[in-house]
């Protein structure tokens, strides 16, 4: 199986100093994820408005919390099963938001293909997420997926900053790749409980 193109988690270099700051203050993981999803409705209006670069910078910058709120609980002993559904949970919010915020861009414009496209995106991260969520019912640790939320928000991301700063409709090309490698990674995660359960 291809494993995921980007990493999972952040060097520990990276985080910790910015775990620290946070702890110090008193910032919980809960607040950090919270922070996240608020960010990305942001980014959705933005995007809506066709502000994509804003949208773009918004959209990475509040993604990267994401990184940082599990750290922040292994780092303060607050690590609970409540976390980790909340998190998982307003993960999908936030990149629904941004797509829903990008089909009321484009229904304004006509854009039929483009609102096909966001619909298939929206469907294969909400199965790259069930898929696993059903594989650890089982039993089953599932990190792999040559497609995940790491990947799609740094193309998301890149691709609205760089629609603008281009002048090209650089959007509905990134839009065909989420509409073709999301649901594909979600087939590959489900090949691969196939292969491990087939035993």
């Amino acid at each position: 199986m291809m494993p995921s193109l980007l990493p999972r988690s952040a060097p520990a270099w990276l985080t910790d100093p910015a775990v620290s700051f946070l702890a110090r203050l008193g910032v919980t993981p809960n607040m950090l994820t919270l922070a996240g999803v608020l960010g990305n409705a942001g980014a959705a209006v933005l995007a809506g408005y066709g502000e994509f670069l804003a949208a773009g910078v918004v959209l990475l910058a509040f993604s990267s919390l994401d990184f940082l709120d599990g750290a922040l609980a292994r780092a303060t002993g607050r690590a609970s099963d409540f976390g980790s559904v909340f998190d998982a949970v307003m993960d999908r919010i936030s990149e629904a938001a941004v797509l829903f915020g990008l089909l009321f861009y484009f229904s304004e414009r006509g854009g039929r293909t483009e609102e096909l496209l966001i619909f298939a995106a929206v469907t294969g991260s909400i199965l790259v997420s069930y898929v696993r969520a059903r594989a650890e019912v089982i039993g089953l640790k599932l990190r792999e997926g040559v497609f995940t939320r790491a990947e799609r928000v740094v193309l998301m991301g890149g691709g609205l900053i760089l629609h603008e700063a281009l002048g090209e409709n650089v959007v509905t090309p990134v839009l065909w790749v989420l509409a073709v490698l999301t649901p594909a990674t979600a087939a590959q995660r489900l090949a691969l409980i196939w292969w491990k359960t087939r035993t």
